[in-house]
């Protein structure tokens, strides 16, 4: 950010520089003051050319490559060298000018990112007894009650322990309705309180809050260098010598080396300079709008060339909450008593299914023991005594590693009936198979039509990269269309199905969408990662290039469509901007365009490219 306000400042002080000595050497000029106006204009094109110069050594001996400002630096330097002082000043006037321009729209771009930043709580009013007293946000830890203030940013995530909480959440999700939340409800930091004011408990420190992940989000967008702009540096390889050999066409042609100056001069590049970082931007400003923030404009130019696309399911495509649907004993059970067991001992797991367990089994009534020796193999199975029993819960793999009878776990399907859920869990009591329960994780409503709108926006592949069992990941693949369905996936083998994407060229890039920390190898290795949810700072968000900040997937298919615009409006202009360039050369080459002119000329151009660029920001 402060890099940027200075970069900022420079080119509007040296656009200033160069309006000044335009005007100065004017008026000098109607006193009849000549070789003073002289003296002024080629004082200024000196420095303006000094300072270009520097930043284009800078970027043949750090950066490797000819940047497409060269030739602005070569039209200056010929202005100078053959006298055409004004035309030369009007070129630097033109490109701090333009750059100054750039800056400009580029902040009028980020203003939705930057309103995320500005709007961050710097302090909370901390309860401490009877009193609330004003510490800074960072000073706010787990557990602690915060009052917030009608229209005060919510600084944590907690609960809500007022009776209600009226909650404004447009900054982060873009609804634009106020939400009404109950006590003992979640509450993100970063939401607005928009009703009377509420005491919440926070869940986690104020620094691993949503909201200050999001802010660091941000602030790694806004530093980050498309390289987009990078590629348009690529085009000076041959436009730099295109216009030199076609200036000097036109020198050997009419024998006016001021006529070769005039080709330089409307060639200066600017819609490539310019349009390019405003266009990308807006398109991460759109974004944000819709609830994405990605992680600077080079993710953007992904977005807008995305070919495949890789969901995970729970979490992403499903909401992630499995509910238990059916409870199935064999004969000698009962279910009220199979369900407690199993919720009893799975009040030490840390697996959602257990979670789900745990509640409906509450939500029946049933009084939970406290489990023993328990002993857990994650995203396999737990096991430990209730009530003195031996208890087992999870999968068939693990309930026949733990020495129960196969041909009890191969009865286990005639417990099915049409109605189970999609996951089945197992439980075994003293050695023995004791039941099922069907448990189901239902299907985001928007994700319906996901598939179908990112076909709309021209992707090719669409695919299901799920750790759940097949069958299940089968099931949610046909219903949302896709190409196809990896089931059964284990971190390592979600690498290997990125991996084995974007080593076809026709696929790339590859974007994949995940929630959970087994995504985030995944997110990583794919050409773009969009993580679900910024909540808690998830690995998968640290890693991902963006990251949807409400629990909606259709928010995918929005990301893909502000980079695919952004992307589509940037060459428009570069085009464009070029196209319009080269008309003038042409005019300047047999003489019907004089250096200044073409230098006024030029700067049109410029400013009809930003304004185009600028409709990024438009949905």
């Amino acid at each position: 950010m402060i890099a940027h306000a200075l970069i900022e400042r420079r080119a509007a002080v040296l656009a200033a520089v160069a309006a000044c000595a335009i005007a100065l050497g004017g008026l000098l000029a109607a006193a009849g003051q000549y070789g003073a106006r002289d003296h002024v204009w080629q004082g200024a094109v000196a420095l303006l050319s000094a300072e270009l110069a520097i930043e284009v050594a800078h970027t043949i001996l750090v950066d490797r490559h000819m940047g497409v400002d060269a030739i602005a630096l070569v039209a200056m330097v010929g202005a100078l060298a053959l006298g055409q002082n004004l035309a030369g000043a009007v070129v630097g006037l033109m490109f701090s000018g333009g750059s100054a321009i750039e800056h400009l729209a580029s902040r009028r771009a980020l203003r939705e990112l930057t309103a995320l930043v500005q709007r961050a709580p710097r302090s909370a009013q901390l309860r401490r007894e009877d009193q609330f007293v004003e510490v800074p946000v960072d000073a706010v830890k787990a557990g602690d009650v915060v009052l917030v203030r009608t229209g005060e940013v919510v600084p944590v995530d907690g609960s809500v322990l007022s009776s209600e909480a009226v909650i404004d959440t447009s900054t982060l999700s873009g609804e634009a309705l106020p939400v009404t939340l109950a006590r003992g409800m979640q509450v993100l930091s970063g939401s607005i309180n928009a009703g009377t004011p509420i005491e919440v408990a926070a869940q986690r420190p104020a620094a691993e809050s949503a909201y200050a992940a999001l802010v660091r989000l941000v602030a790694q967008a806004q530093v980050e260098r498309a390289p987009f702009v990078r590629i348009a540096d690529r085009y000076a390889g041959f436009f730099l010598p295109a216009t030199l050999a076609t200036a000097a066409v036109a020198w050997a042609a009419s024998g006016s080396a001021v006529r070769a100056l005039a080709v330089v001069v409307v060639a200066t590049p600017c819609p490539l300079i310019l349009a390019v970082p405003v266009a990308l931007i807006s398109g991460l400003s759109r974004a944000a709008r819709a609830g994405v923030v990605v992680k600077g404009a080079a993710a953007i130019e992904t977005l807008g060339q995305v070919r495949t696309v890789l969901f995970d399911k729970t979490g992403t495509l499903t909401v992630g909450v499995p509910e238990v649907r059916e409870v199935l004993p064999r004969s000698g059970f009962e279910s009220g008593e199979l369900l407690r067991l199993a919720a009893s001992l799975d009040q030490l797991s840390v697996h959602v299914l257990a979670e789900a367990l745990v509640d409906a089994a509450r939500e029946a009534g049933l009084a939970l023991a406290q489990p023993v020796e328990v002993k857990e193999e994650p995203g396999r199975g737990i096991a430990g005594r209730v009530d003195g029993r031996l208890v087992l819960v999870g999968s068939r793999e693990f309930l026949l590693g733990q020495g129960v009878p196969p041909a009890e776990i191969a009865s286990a399907g005639l417990l099915r009936t049409p109605a189970s859920g999609e996951a089945h869990v197992l439980v075994a009591v003293d050695g023995h198979l004791a039941g099922l329960i069907g448990m189901a994780d239902e299907l985001r409503p928007e994700a319906e039509r996901i598939v179908e709108r990112l076909r709309a926006e021209g992707v090719r592949y669409v695919a299901m990269v799920s750790g759940d069992r097949r069958s299940v990941a089968e099931r949610i693949g046909r219903r949302i269309g896709v190409d196809r369905v990896y089931g059964e996936q284990a971190p390592e083998d979600k690498l290997a199905v990125v991996r084995s994407f974007r080593a076809d060229p026709g696929l790339r890039p590859v974007m994949m969408v995940g929630d959970g920390v087994n995504d985030a190898p995944a997110l990583a290795l794919a050409d773009i990662g969009i993580a679900m949810g910024i909540a808690g700072a998830t690995v998968s968000s640290e890693t991902a290039d963006a990251v949807i900040t409400v629990d909606r997937i259709d928010r995918v298919a929005d990301a893909v469509h502000a980079g695919r615009r952004a992307l589509h409006i940037a060459r428009e202009s570069v085009l464009g901007g070029m196209g319009l360039s080269i008309i003038a050369m042409g005019f300047a080459a047999t003489g019907y365009l004089v250096p200044v002119a073409g230098a006024l000329l030029q700067e049109g151009i410029d400013l009809a490219v930003i304004l185009n660029a600028l409709r990024a920001l438009r949905g």
